[in-house]
């Protein structure tokens, strides 16, 4: 089977290294990718937000699958016009993509699916959004309610601040906070069937003690060996099938990854967000556990024929994922900057510790950074703790100039905490 995978970022690289390692892939292409993907997959250019060009670029290489890796393409309809030219495609359509690109679509999907969440308002206008900031009060949860990469929510105890982001976006959702832990659970369907994969916790916040602004995520880790062992059997019953259900059930059906966010609360497990896609950093913990070959599982989900896969293999090891940023990362990164120290962690730390790229560009021989979050090193260990040291132990052969990064991920988990 030939694969294309759209997109360019640390979790398409992942979703490569993992096709890559699959004996019936036997071609593998990304378009556009970044310097690290094209060490595992042939990259073509594309504009990856036109369905157009991506569907001919699909029939042109022959493909028999194509991953769409990025939210933006999904809601911009790219899957559905690789299935109008008869190519099998990983990724929702644009009225299911709703899902992640409207946080209202979202709340009232929940609605009838009867999925637990937090209580909110969608708010359009300066009176609305003040009622809805004096009625839930502090801590105050702000979602701008389209497309935000993964920035578009504020939380604080600033009702000035929080005013100022509600009214800065057009449309926004403010909603009661939900006190807990955040973990992120993928499910992989085809519109009926649904199949979890492993959970994850990612960190949001910039610094160290989830101190500093909203990022799109700064490392991740899995397992959660303080997770409640019928977590994902509870999510599958009250969160996940209902919501595939409810979408099959409204005409739209959503045949793809779905992306739970969920908090676990003092009241259970409540619904923080959906996105439509891999997430990004937990996509790179969840799949350097995962055992079963990945094209398969995805392929069927695309045909519709999930139903007939058997349950994922899942490796006993932890994975840990650390993040590298630019300088002045979530704010207007620094980019151009020469990476170093990337063949050091291939030659002493692989394959237990391996980096995977997120924001780089190659400049003639040099790799070089091209975006905030630049990139993901990911390790596996017999358990958190040793993951954790692996990983680190690669962030520190990696030399970029005013580069960022958090020192604390995993580390109360790996401590028992």
């Amino acid at each position: 089977m030939k694969v294309l995978v759209i997109g360019g970022g640390a979790r398409e690289h992942a979703l490569c290294r993992s096709l890559s390692l699959d004996p019936d892939v036997s071609a593998l292409y990304c378009a556009p990718g970044n310097a690290g993907i094209a060490e595992v997959a042939e990259l073509r250019p594309v504009d990856a937000l036109d369905g157009e060009a991506v569907a001919r670029l699909a029939t042109e290489l022959g493909a028999g699958l194509v991953v769409v890796g990025p939210e933006a393409p999904l809601v911009a309809g790219v899957a559905d016009a690789v299935r109008a030219v008869g190519i099998p495609v990983f990724g929702p359509s644009a009225q299911a993509a709703q899902l992640e690109g409207s946080k209202a679509f979202a709340k009232d999907v929940m609605a009838g699916a009867g999925v637990p969440t937090a209580r909110s308002y969608v708010c359009t206008t300066p009176d609305e959004v003040d009622e809805a900031l004096d009625a839930f009060g502090a801590p105050y949860v702000v979602k701008d309610d389209g497309l935000a990469a993964g920035k578009g929510v504020v939380v604080t105890d600033d009702r000035a601040a929080a005013r100022a982001h509600a009214l800065a976006c057009d449309r926004v959702v403010i909603e009661e906070f939900l006190d807990g832990p955040e973990v992120s659970l993928f499910a992989i369907t085809d519109g009926v069937t649904v199949l979890p994969l492993q959970p994850a916790q990612d960190f949001k916040r910039a610094l160290d003690g989830d101190e500093g602004p909203n990022t799109g995520g700064m490392g991740a880790y899995s397992p959660l060996p303080w997770a409640d062992p019928k977590l994902v059997d509870e999510v599958m019953a009250s969160v996940l099938q209902p919501t595939v259900d409810e979408l099959r059930r409204r005409g739209t059906p959503f045949s793809g990854l779905l992306y739970a966010g969920l908090a676990i609360t003092s009241r259970g497990v409540r619904v923080i967000e959906f996105n439509a896609r891999f997430g990004d950093p937990e996509t790179q913990v969840v799949l350097a556990r995962l055992r079963t070959p990945l094209a398969g599982v995805l392929l069927n989900a695309a045909r519709g024929t999930l139903d007939t896969e058997p349950p994922l293999s899942w490796r006993a090891d932890a994975a840990v994922t650390v993040v590298i940023a630019s300088h002045n990362y979530p704010e207007t990164p620094r980019t151009g900057d020469p990476i170093e120290g990337l063949a050091d962690v291939a030659a002493q730390d692989a394959p237990d510790a391996y980096v995977l790229h997120a924001g780089t560009r190659r400049d003639g021989d040099a790799v070089v950074s091209a975006g905030g979050r630049v990139l993901s090193v990911t390790a596996t260990g017999s358990d958190l703790a040793q993951a954790r040291e692996k990983a680190y132990k690669a962030v520190a052969r990696i030399r970029l100039a005013g580069s960022q990064h958090r020192t604390d991920i995993a580390a109360k988990a790996a401590e028992g905490r």
